[in-house]
């Protein structure tokens, strides 16, 4: 395993300072069995500023603590052992979504839809241009940043579902069902003024 990290992250700062600003980063993974590819993506990614570790399987990507990361995965698809087609299904079965860009050097039809069906950010053939590839990274950190953005959303809605009364879970699933404060009031039995202060508690 490999790890680089951009100008930008190399300067002298404060251990914790530059702890956190490394959490920051989306961390670009690279899983290619093939140390010059390796290589020229390595000073591809760095090149572009992002922070990028390199793996020469999946069974030593998996071995690693570097999955739950932000960022995205280039894979090749064909390596000893198993493929980068069978790391993007196990990593959808475990529930870790994570965006895939596929690199192939024998690409063909099926094995293209097969990756896009499962998600795939991009399937593409090397060689590859530099842009492409690195318009795809882009995409794939996007569509990462923008599915834990959405996780974090729900997360503070389960935890403030969890903090609310029984009776306000009562006037929140009516609320949902498009009921008005006179109807809720109805059907609850309390009064319409209860109503609103349940309503101003769960919103």
């Amino acid at each position: 395993m490999r790890v680089e990290q951009p100008p930008h992250l190399r300067r002298s700062a404060p251990l914790s300072s530059q702890r956190s600003r490394e959490a920051e980063q989306p961390l670009v993974i690279i899983v290619d069995d093939d140390a010059s590819v390796q290589e020229a993506l390595s000073e591809l990614i760095l090149s572009a500023g992002f922070q990028h570790v390199c793996f020469s399987s999946t069974r030593e990507l998996l071995d690693a603590d570097v999955l739950d990361s932000a960022g995205c995965l280039i894979l090749d698809v064909r390596m000893p052992g198993a493929s980068g087609l069978d790391l993007q299904r196990h990593l959808a079965q475990s529930g870790n979504p994570k965006p895939v860009i596929f690199l192939t050097g024998h690409g063909d039809i099926p094995m293209t839809v097969q990756a896009m069906k499962a998600g795939a950010v991009d399937f593409l053939t090397k060689p590859v241009r530099d842009q492409t590839l690195l318009d795809a990274v882009i995409a794939g950190i996007a569509m990462d940043a923008a599915r834990r953005a959405e996780a974090a959303v729900v997360k503070r809605n389960v935890e403030r579902f969890e903090t609310l009364t029984p009776r306000e879970r009562e006037v929140l699933h009516q609320v949902a069902r498009g009921r008005l404060n006179k109807q809720i009031a109805f059907d609850l039995g309390i009064s319409e003024v209860t109503v609103k202060l349940h309503r101003g508690n769960v919103m």
